[in-house]
């Protein structure tokens, strides 16, 4: 078994990062064996359950209102409890063992109508048999202690990129805004998922820093997603060009290396990797997809191809 640290360094991050990538992938390999069952993968779906109209201004994000008109994203209200069971089932059925539902919000209603109805989502996700995880926008303490009472096995929040590059990418909310809410989650006894995106601008030591702070948190998270920017035509990141798969191989591997035990999740912009890529993230430590044919408002792998290719490299489904 591999010691975990919370306790690392800049320097020593982007030295993992800028590493031989053989040398780099041999590693992390490594540690993934001493720490996870072999050749396997479990399967997340993500499913939109309020779309749009998010007072955010995430510059990579089409649910903001700020960029509606240039996106032409339709606002949906939240979805009632019974059609979102629906998809749960639908999902489960499919493979899935992790149910996701994200909502666009700041933060979750302080109370009223709204947060019930997720409260009895998150109910019928876990009499379904599933892990219910929620991302919802910043919460208090007492929403969190409801939420864990409910069931909730995971709440994600993402820290993005790096504190220093933060501010470039949104202001509407702090990055401090962000770290208390998963001490609110942490409190309650629910598990943490929070990763980043790669492909927004951000430097080598942006990356290494995100990645330090996540793995300096203690406990680590029990998930790190890690996206690749998906460009949106219409927000300010429309036009960004798509980041080098294997920047996203190399980030996988060193979250691998940093948080052993965590679940690292290949999130969004796996759609643009071909299959031989998306091996190699698995390979490099990646052990959860993001599985179904959309990631809230983004297109994701096809379903049947994503069950082949879990096949033809001779993994199984945890």
């Amino acid at each position: 078994m591999t010691d975990i640290r919370t306790d690392w360094k800049t320097d020593e991050v982007l030295e993992l990062l800028e590493a031989p990538l053989m040398d780099l992938l041999y590693k992390a390999q490594g540690v993934h064996r001493a720490n996870h069952e072999d050749n396997t993968v479990q399967l997340a779906s993500l499913l939109s359950i309020k779309t749009g109209a998010c007072p955010e201004d995430c510059k990579y994000c089409p649910q903001s209102a700020h960029y509606a008109k240039k996106t032409g994203l339709k606002k949906e209200s939240l979805m009632d409890v019974d059609a979102v069971l629906e998809k749960a089932q639908m999902a489960k059925d499919a493979g899935a063992s992790r149910f996701c539902m994200g909502a666009a919000w700041k933060e979750i209603p302080k109370k009223g109508e709204d947060f019930d109805k997720v409260i009895k989502m998150v109910e019928g996700v876990t009499d379904l048999g599933m892990e219910a995880c929620v991302t919802l926008g910043m919460l208090n303490q007492e929403q969190a202690d409801r939420l864990a009472k409910a069931g909730l096995k995971a709440y994600n929040h993402n820290l993005d990129t790096s504190p220093e590059f933060y501010e470039k990418i949104i202001t509407t909310r702090t990055y401090q805004d962000r770290l208390d809410t998963l001490e609110c989650v942490r409190n309650s006894g629910v598990t943490i998922c929070s990763g980043g995106i790669i492909g927004m601008g951000e430097t080598m030591t942006d990356r290494a820093r995100m990645l330090e702070i996540l793995a300096n948190l203690d406990p680590q998270p029990e998930s790190v997603p890690i996206n690749a920017l998906v460009p949106v035509a219409g927000t300010p990141m429309g036009e960004r060009t798509r980041v080098d798969p294997l920047e996203l191989v190399r980030m996988v591997a060193t979250a691998r290396i940093m948080m052993p035990k965590t679940r690292v999740r290949l999130s969004a912009g796996r759609e643009m990797l071909n299959r031989e890529a998306q091996i190699l993230c698995l390979m490099a430590g990646a052990n959860s997809i993001f599985y179904g044919e959309k990631l809230l408002t983004t297109a994701n792998n096809d379903t049947l191809e994503d069950q082949k290719m879990i096949e033809d490299a001779g993994m199984k489904v945890a």
